[in-house]
This record gives structure tokens, sequence and C-alpha cells, in this order.
């Protein structure tokens, strides 16, 4: 690949990338530094990235790599010198068409809970929940970026259908 196919990759899959980061990070400010970070190590590494293979996942890993060793560096830090974690929320924008206030506050308020549900998952829950329905990367390029075997994706995906699904029951059941 060339940096030209790279920018081509970056206008068809930027947005899918800083989604998955603002998922990973649940932080706007973080999520943007991920998202140049990632695009950054891209660039280093434009020879090495495959057109033919699935570009989107290998920047997805590139992007999950990187938060991981951001993570461990911080919690690294933490544990010599404690710090506070600073907490932002993430601007979240939904279209209402053609849904009355009502429906729309309604599905707005359901959508929350599911995010809310969604990022209280195990980090090995939670990353393939992301990469399988933000990225809508298929079970075998998930565990190529997590390098995990498929069958361990499936499972963790299951287990992760069936926690939301405990942990949903009560708010869907109320709708």
């Amino acid at each position: 690949m060339d940096v030209r196919q790279l920018e081509q990759c970056i206008q068809e899959y930027g947005k899918d990338i800083y989604a998955f980061c603002s998922q990973l990070t649940r932080n706007r400010q973080e999520a943007e530094e991920l998202y140049q970070d990632t695009f950054l190590k891209a660039m280093e590494l434009v020879k090495q990235i495959d057109s033919k293979k699935n570009p989107k996942s290998y920047l997805a890993s590139i992007a999950l790599r990187i938060w991981k060793n951001q993570r461990r560096k911080y919690a690294w830090r933490s544990r010599i010198a404690g710090t506070e974690e600073l907490k932002g929320e993430l601007g979240a924008g939904a279209g209402g068409q053609g849904f009355s206030p009502e429906e729309f506050v309604l599905r707005k308020e359901q959508q929350e809970q599911v995010r809310a549900a969604v990022a209280g998952l195990e980090d090995r829950y939670r990353i393939p929940v992301y990469l399988y329905y933000t990225l809508q990367l298929s079970t075998s390029q998930i565990g190529r970026i997590l390098k995990l075997p498929q069958g361990t994706v499936k499972s963790r995906l299951h287990k992760a259908r069936q926690l939301l699904r405990q942990e949903l029951e009560v708010v869907f059941n109320e709708a």
C-alpha cells in the first residue's frame, strides 16, 4: 500500500475507526488522540498494510494495540504515583426521523442504557462486541486482531450477549 491508498482508507474507514476509538476510550478528547495516533502509526507501517486484505481490521488492530499500551502505561504510572482519572462525556447524536418526541426520547434513553451496559462489560467481552457490531468485522477478523482463536471470539460474543440480555431484560420488558 502507498500513501495515496492510505488516504483512501482514511476517507473510507475514518468514521468507523473514530467510532471504535470513542467506544474504547469513552472520552472524546482521548478518542481524538487515539484516532490520530492510529493513523500516524499507519503512516509508519504503510508499506506493511496489504490493501487486498481488510485494511479496516488492520487499522482497528492498530488502534486497539495503541489503546492497550496506553492503558498499561497509565496503570503502571498510577501504581507508582496515584493520579485522578478525568472523565468526560461522549456527545452522542441520534437522528429521530419519523418518531414522535416521546418515541425519540424513549429510544435515545434505551440506546444510552445499552451503551452503558456494553461499557460496563469486562474488556474481554466489550472489545469483541465493539469490533463485531460497530466495525462489523467477522469473527475470524476479530480473532486475528485480538490474537485469539475464532471459537474464543464466538464464545466471548455469546457470553457478552448473555450478560447484556440479563442486564437489559428489565429495560426492554418495560418498553
